[in-house]
């Protein structure tokens, strides 16, 4: 059996079993542990190397952006883990006062979050790394798809509402990139988010499609008694977060009603 279906194989038993919400290996631990995102080997005896050797390369990094004056004690931290990605990735602007491209502000707002999960920095830092690199690698192909399979599943489980939409002009205009280049970063809160992500991690992106559903069906009175694409796509940008825990329990049982029992499935 492979790795990936090990992880997915025990979220499948703990549901069985009637723990359907319990995540048995959180996001964060799968990145600190999986060594296809290249974080941690497989072996714990190497560990205490590895990290020694993130430590190093984290600090290399930050000292050659603080030569060429890129950052400062004042620079926000999560942006100094952007600058640090960029000149690792072979992206670093001319200029620190050069606007952000939009990858930017998608990798900023990851960030943000992981940066309320993780209090260690060179740790933040490998953890944003290395899910940033499976979104921009591994599902590359799969996050344009989404804006459509949301459609479809929507239609599926609310004709009407998809109607609405539509009629409004709102369905082109919803947020998309909040949803699925962002990943729910900024829209759900911290424990929501550690749930949706372990699912992304563990090798389904499509989760994210079925929180989008699970949203509007949670709102579904609210969103039908707006009458515009902008007051849809608003309301749909801040939603109530006291909300988000049945949300996201709720769409965890959309993708198994809809993708069965997914071994490793975008």
């Amino acid at each position: 059996m492979t790795e990936d279906s090990q992880r997915n194989f025990r979220s499948v038993y703990y549901e069985k079993v009637g723990f359907r919400g319990v995540e048995e290996k959180k996001s964060l631990e799968i990145l600190l542990k999986d060594d296809r995102l290249g974080i941690l080997p497989p072996h714990h005896e190497s560990h205490a190397q590895v990290m020694m050797y993130h430590k190093e390369q984290y600090c290399d990094v930050l000292h050659a952006l603080e030569v060429v004056r890129f950052v400062s004690d004042a620079t926000p931290q999560v942006e100094v883990y952007l600058r640090m990605y960029q000149l690792e990735s072979g992206k670093l602007p001319r200029s620190p006062s050069f606007p952000l491209e939009p990858e930017d502000e998608v990798f900023l707002a990851i960030a943000k979050a992981v940066e309320e999960m993780v209090e260690d920095s060179v740790d933040c830092y490998w953890i944003i790394r290395c899910f940033v690199n499976q979104l921009n690698n591994k599902y590359r192909e799969f996050l344009p798809q989404l804006p459509k399979a949301f459609e479809q599943y929507l239609n599926l489980e609310d004709s009407r509402l998809l109607s609405h939409l539509k009629t409004c002009s709102a369905l082109s205009r919803l947020p998309y990139d909040l949803w699925f280049k962002r990943c729910f970063a900024g829209c759900l809160p911290e424990s929501s988010l550690q749930r949706v992500w372990d699912k992304v991690v563990s090798g389904s992106c499509k989760i994210l499609v079925f929180v989008a559903v699970e949203i509007l069906l949670t709102f579904k009175i609210k969103v039908m008694a707006l009458n515009s694409a902008e007051k849809i796509t608003k309301f749909l940008e801040n939603i109530p977060r006291d909300s988000s825990d049945a949300i996201v329990s709720k769409a965890i049982d959309l993708w198994h009603k809809h993708c069965g029992t997914p071994v490793h499935s975008a």
